[in-house]
């Protein structure tokens, strides 16, 4: 037998060989171990939940929601409770539903569901990828309805893609349409499509339908509480509409020639029966709706609250919606039947909306609606120029006339018989033609950008605000405060002034608990400096403005800018604001009518911001306030001048 540690004897073939080629055979095992499991454990968990997992029937989904949903004060107490309506859930068979909804839904939701699997392979391939996200065609929005969970995880998508290819393979297309289309909200609290036509046009569902009516049904499906046009406004609505309608011609339902022929139902269209039914106030019903859109905004619309039982906690203190509804009453009565107002408060700092009166005269929602907001802009065209370097009390004569993008704005002398004042002084006399020179010196987009930094938002349901009505130019009417904003977008704003420069976004939920008291979902800060990366800027350009607008409550100091909106060229106006704020809270004030016309009171005198609006703001602030510690930003720059406190209210 030959000694292996012999030097002599003849190297082996196996001793030269073995560790390459066992090393080879180590890296093959682990590598097609490594595949079998990367193969093996997917389709095992799928196998397991296919057998585990299972879609509810549509009558299931229905029962769940007849779970009442409780909106809450801050202080715990309860604002309303969103009561399911009885017989507003009505089953549609299949051959039921008019083919031109049908069309319509399909078209505009998932344009391959005759066709696909059940599931949008593009958006569960994002999903694997960010964790979050992916699209959502028919098939994979009824489970997430009849699950309940519409969390953007990816083990609910790996959940929902299991589903969607079990009740693919169990059910029939119709089957599944059907099921859908009858535990989908509508808005306006109906499920299924037969509620939904006689809350929105006060008919039964049938072939009777018009291409119309069903594009504009179709187009509730997304964002119900948004899309309604007595949550939004018709021109909103209008804008879904015409969506849903290019769809129908992109996926060949309609030709280009029926469209052309199709008009934008907005006279058929009823106004919800909630408030007439005695359920709620109009009050508490624009805040409902405000709430509604919100949470849908978050991933919780109301069929997913109902399914939970759960319980939204809102920002809403009572003590100040109390005071914000009897302010407008009582300043209101005896007034021209015509006015009409509105009033929202928020904290600085926080965002969150203190009081919110949207009016008491219909679901129509002043406060949710943009409006021109005159002079009241005029703080942000003053902030823009003050991260330019611009100075408050530089002495300015502006011209009697200036031309700024086009148009040619002349003024009367505004400034004082010398004709020359500061923008300080300018603000105070609410003289038009120092800002529209300062926004000509600026540029437009410098303008709308100061205004953005203090909070106003980049668009508001859908549409680009501070622009032309093309949502891409922005015209000489940004220098006058021309383009529309809501009295939430204008409070919001100011409240970045009042939180020395920190801006924060206005909201009235704070946080959701589930039916045992858990939290599921709690709002997350996102307060920020407004003007200016450079904390310390931003608080001074703030603190500037600040004192530019001081004026007095009874007991404290106070910021307030009042505006006016002009009724076309005339001298009268047709709407008046007063904005303002103490560190405590910023409130603004609206006051209108419904239709653009002049403003006269009772006693036959003009409306301005002055007026009505100021005295509103003062009986509110003031109120608000009795308790409170007085506080004001500690000044950093230049003294501004004492300011005039406001007259006693009338």
């Amino acid at each position: 037998m030959e000694n292996p540690d012999d030097e002599t004897a003849p190297e082996s073939e196996t001793t030269a060989t073995s560790p390459p080629e066992g090393k080879k055979r180590r890296w093959r095992r682990i590598a097609a171990w490594t595949l079998g499991l990367l193969i093996g454990i997917p389709v095992a968990a799928f196998g397991i939940a296919y057998v585990l997992l299972d879609v509810r029937s549509p009558q299931e989904v229905l029962a769940d929601l007849d779970k009442t949903v409780v909106l809450q004060n801050t202080d715990g107490s309860e604002l309303l409770k969103v009561v399911p309506p009885g017989g507003d859930r009505l089953f549609v068979p299949y051959d039921a539903i008019p083919p031109k909804l049908r069309d319509a839904i399909i078209a505009t939701e998932d344009p391959t569901f005759w066709d696909n699997e059940g599931f949008d392979l593009t958006g569960l391939g994002r999903a694997l990828v960010t964790g979050v996200g992916g699209g959502s065609g028919i098939t994979q929005q009824y489970i997430k309805k009849s699950t309940g969970n519409e969390d953007a995880t990816l083990t609910r998508k790996f959940s929902e893609l299991v589903l969607a290819t079990k009740i693919t393979q169990q059910q029939t297309k119709k089957e599944i349409f059907e099921s859908y289309v009858n535990i989908i909200s509508f808005g306006r609290g109906t499920y299924g499509p037969a509620s939904a036509m006689n809350a929105y046009f006060g008919r039964k569902l049938d072939n009777s339908m018009t291409w119309s009516e069903a594009a504009f049904l179709a187009g509730m499906i997304q964002s119900p509480s948004v899309h309604d046009p007595y949550a939004s406004t018709h021109e909103h609505a209008m804008k879904r509409w015409s969506y849903v309608v290019n769809k129908l011609v992109a996926r060949g339902y309609v030709s280009q020639a029926e469209a052309v022929t199709m008009t934008y139902p907005e006279d058929a269209i009823q106004a919800p029966s909630e408030t007439r039914a005695g359920r709620v106030t109009y009050e508490k019903y624009h805040i409902k709706q405000q709430v509604l859109a919100e949470l849908e905004q978050v991933g919780y619309p109301l069929d997913r609250l109902r399914g939970g039982a759960m319980k939204v906690e809102t920002t809403i203190d009572p003590r100040a919606q109390a005071s914000a509804e009897k302010v407008v009453k009582e300043r209101l009565q005896g007034q021209p039947e015509h006015f009409r107002a509105s009033l929202v408060a928020v904290e600085p700092g926080t965002g969150a909306i203190r009081a919110y009166n949207g009016g008491g005269w219909s679901v129509h929602d002043y406060a949710g609606t943009p409006y021109g907001t005159g002079s009241a802009f005029h703080p942000f065209t003053l902030a823009a120029g003050l991260r330019q370097g611009v100075s408050v009390d530089e002495p300015l004569k502006p011209s009697a006339q200036v031309d700024f993008l086009g148009e040619t704005f002349k003024f009367q002398d505004q400034c004082g018989e010398a004709g020359k004042c500061t923008l300080r002084e300018a603000l105070a006399r609410d003289a038009q033609g120092p800002f529209v020179d300062l926004a000509k010196r600026l540029g437009a987009e410098t303008v709308r950008n100061g205004a953005r930094a203090a909070g106003i938002p980049e668009a508001v349901d859908g549409a680009v605000t501070l622009r032309e009505k093309d949502g891409f130019l922005i015209g000489p009417g940004i220098a006058v405060g021309r383009y529309p904003l809501r009295p939430s977008d204008m409070a919001g704003a100011y409240a970045t002034f009042a939180a020395e420069g920190v801006r924060a976004t206005p909201h009235l939920v704070s946080k959701i608990r589930d039916e045992h008291g858990e939290i599921v979902w709690e709002r997350p800060p996102d307060k920020a400096p407004g003007f200016d990366d450079d904390e310390a800027l931003s608080r001074r350009i703030a603190g500037t403005i600040s004192r530019v607008l001081s004026t007095g409550l009874p007991d404290r100091p106070a910021a307030l800018k009042t505006g006016d909106f002009r009724f076309d060229e005339t001298d009268d106006n047709a709407g008046g604001w007063a904005v303002g704020y103490t560190p405590q809270l910023s409130t603004a004030v609206w006051v209108g009518s419904d239709e653009p016309r002049r403003l006269r009171d009772a006693a036959g005198e003009k409306l301005t911001g002055k007026t009505i609006p100021a005295e509103m703001w003062q009986r509110f602030m003031s109120g608000y306030h009795q308790g409170l510690p007085v506080r004001w930003p500690e000044p950093t720059g230049t003294q501004a001048a004492p300011a005039p406190t406001l007259a006693p209210p009338r």
